[in-house]
């Protein structure tokens, strides 16, 4: 019951977080800044994000990822 009750207050903090935030390509980069601009905006870490994102590259044919990575890069403005 604790962690239930500490889960929801971290996702009401991340909640918060994101309101106030703006979603744009970050300076710590990889590549193009991609996948660290969403990881400031959801308040998670940089590296957890890249690791999901190649994993569901990878794992699902229907997720074209370098087409998404591309399109977000362009789309997305720098910080």
């Amino acid at each position: 019951m604790i962690k239930v009750v500490y889960y929801l207050l971290r996702f009401q903090k991340n909640i918060n977080y994101m309101t106030t935030a703006k979603l744009t390509r970050s300076r710590d980069r990889m590549l193009g800044g991609v996948c660290g601009g969403i990881a400031d905006y959801l308040g998670w870490d940089p590296t957890l994000v890249r690791i999901l994102y190649v994993a569901a590259s990878i794992l699902s044919a229907a997720f074209p990822g370098t087409l998404v990575y591309i399109i977000l890069w362009i789309v997305m403005p720098s910080d």
